[in-house]
């Protein structure tokens, strides 16, 4: 089981945990919600809770619960700009299909 990160992930993660002050790195989980029934949170984690898993990868700790490490397990966080749109992308092999909008998958 793992969780990787790319580099450009990496360097926005630091540099939102540089401006932060304070964080041991970033959860990566999932909610129940949309029309494809999960989407995906990520937020910043001062301490960890139990059953946490801890993966790191270019410098950056990324921690799953372990209820989301089943959907989420082979998943790489990568970071893109294009245009005007940045964020951080989520390239995971288990989803089977996305909703229309983008917003939440299944698995």
């Amino acid at each position: 089981m793992a969780i990787t990160v790319t580099e450009a992930a990496a360097n926005r993660a630091k540099t939102f945990l540089q401006n932060r002050g304070k964080g041991l790195g970033l959860r990566l989980g999932v909610k129940t919600t949309g029309c494809s029934g999960l989407a995906y949170v990520l937020e910043f984690v001062d301490e960890l809770s139990e059953g946490d898993e801890v993966f790191e990868d270019n410098g950056i700790k990324v921690i799953v619960d372990g209820k989301s490490l089943a959907y989420l397990d082979g998943t790489q966080l990568d970071f893109a700009k294009e245009g005007l749109n940045e964020g951080f992308q989520f390239n995971n092999p288990n989803v089977s299909g996305e909703c229309g909008c983008g917003e939440s998958f299944n698995v």
